[in-house]
């Protein structure tokens, strides 16, 4: 018999029929009553086993984690906690799990716990309603770029230049690193696989500007690499980025589109995944029980997503930013944590106090300082400040960073050379601003980060199947 999904099984149950399913035991009671889970919605199907009629040994094999085939008629039931019920009328154990060393028995495990087994949490309700919505995301992001004629750019994974200037690179060779050749006692990376010193990635922003000076509009949607020793619930090492660009868009089409592009994604998991959203919401309000007052969410989960698509984004310039923070009733009483001046690389504390206390809304702040920016962001025309712009979100602050690109070749290759950047490892990119150059901008969306707010997990590791952090890249 063909066999039908859970998911497809309890959106359209056809009483009566004969169905086939197949999946995982998530609990198995009285020798009877089998719950089953197939991954493609967090709801489990019961099946129910004529015990008295099915081989002892057979049963004595069945157990939290066993792979089993069914196939019976799918009937009301009678029971309490679900609508409709497998008869069993045939089954067949696909995978034996030992109940004694399977560590996903049912009952609650830690996170923590879980990210040692991340090879097994996929079965949890947990991790596989944040990899649902995490499937429903990406799929979003490429639906969204398409219908607005946007073009896909695979950018390199593996590059000669270092796109943020911060010199947090891995390393990329082929070279004897026990005996590497020398030049007058420095590694001769001439010999090296490419010719020259390479690194992973940190952004395919630089890529993406050379294809919007052609096609108009682009995207690119890969892993970045950034080995930073930062061992916080907010940081990887590998992740991945969405960064479209934009030819002949300035800062405010930029933050158009960064707004546009939010509200469509965040709509799109409110549309398409009801069921794993309640679940986290469920999971959410049972965790801010054990949390002290002062740490608890103000909006719950699903509060927060419309929080974001019911508002229009708030919009100033970091020089107001700044003057609301030093007004305001915490730096007065000095509760933030980190201290407020113009200049400052705004905090997480400030950024959520905007949003959250002050405008009750997503924020846009434009109008960085020069010394806190990245060398490709254009001069604005008072020599002090940059057409950056940062998006900034309840509950996670700073959500996108972008900016309008320096298209002018003159101050583009002055500020490469105040950044310190060799000429001769990015000389092309400077030279598109000979050769028809243009207004354009774009922004980085760490994805890693917009399924962190989505799901409303707590810590960047339990939202990547298998997180690679400093001193971790098991699995």
């Amino acid at each position: 018999m063909k066999t039908t999904s859970v998911k497809a099984i309890l959106l359209k149950p056809n009483i009566g029929s004969k169905v086939g399913v197949k999946g995982w035991v998530r609990s198995f009671r009285n020798n009877q009553f089998v719950l089953l889970n197939d991954g493609s919605t967090i709801h489990g199907i019961q099946a129910v086993v004529d015990f008295e009629n099915t081989e002892e040994s057979l049963l004595r094999r069945i157990h939290t984690g066993t792979a089993l085939s069914i196939t019976g008629e799918l009937v009301n039931s009678k029971g309490q906690g679900q609508v409709v019920e497998v008869k069993v009328e045939d089954l067949e154990i696909l995978g034996d799990c030992s109940a004694d060393k399977y560590p996903l028995q049912p009952k609650k495990h830690s996170l923590e716990f879980l990210r040692e087994k991340a090879h097994l949490r996929f079965r949890t309700n947990t991790f596989s309603a944040v990899s649902r919505i995490r499937h429903s995301l990406s799929f979003a992001i490429h639906r969204y770029f398409n219908d607005n004629d946007f073009y896909c750019l695979h950018s390199p994974i593996i590059t000669g230049s270092d796109c943020e200037g911060a010199g947090e690179m891995f390393r990329v060779t082929t070279l004897d690193l026990k005996n590497p050749p020398l030049d007058n006692g420095a590694v001769d990376f001439k010999q090296d696989f490419f010719g020259k010193e390479t690194h992973l990635t940190v952004s395919g922003q630089l890529e993406a500007e050379l294809a919007a000076l052609a096609l108009g509009k682009v995207y690119t949607f890969g892993p970045t690499f950034r080995a930073e020793n930062s061992n916080t619930s907010r940081h990887l090492a590998e992740f991945w980025m969405v960064e479209p660009e934009v030819a002949f868009n300035e800062i405010e089409d930029n933050i158009d589109l960064a707004e546009d592009f939010l509200k469509y994604l965040i709509n799109y998991v409110l549309d398409r995944c009801p069921d794993d959203l309640e679940f986290l919401l469920k999971r959410e309000h049972d965790e801010e029980k054990n949390k002290k007052k002062e740490e608890r969410h103000e909006l719950d989960l699903v509060q927060r997503l419309q929080f974001v698509v019911e508002n229009d984004f708030e919009r100033i310039d970091y020089s107001k930013a700044i003057d609301i923070l030093l007004k305001s009733k915490p730096y007065k009483k000095k509760k933030f944590r980190f201290p407020v001046e113009w200049g400052i690389d705004l905090q997480s504390e400030h950024e959520r106090y905007l949003v959250e206390k002050h405008f009750k809304k997503p924020v846009a702040i434009t109008g960085y300082p020069t010394e806190i920016k990245a060398f490709y962001m254009r001069d604005n025309s008072d020599g002090k400040t940059v057409a950056a712009m940062d998006i900034l979100f309840p509950g996670i602050g700073e959500i996108i960073g972008g900016a309008q690109r320096e298209e002018r070749y003159d101050r583009l290759a002055e500020k490469i050379k105040q950044f310190g950047i060799p000429k001769s490892s990015i000389w092309w990119y400077l030279e598109t601003r000979e050769f028809g150059t243009v207004p354009h901008s774009g922004f980085g969306l760490g994805f890693e980060r917009l399924v962190l707010f989505v799901t409303g997990m707590g810590n960047i590791r339990d939202v990547v199947p298998f997180p690679r952090t400093p001193l971790n890249a098991e699995f």
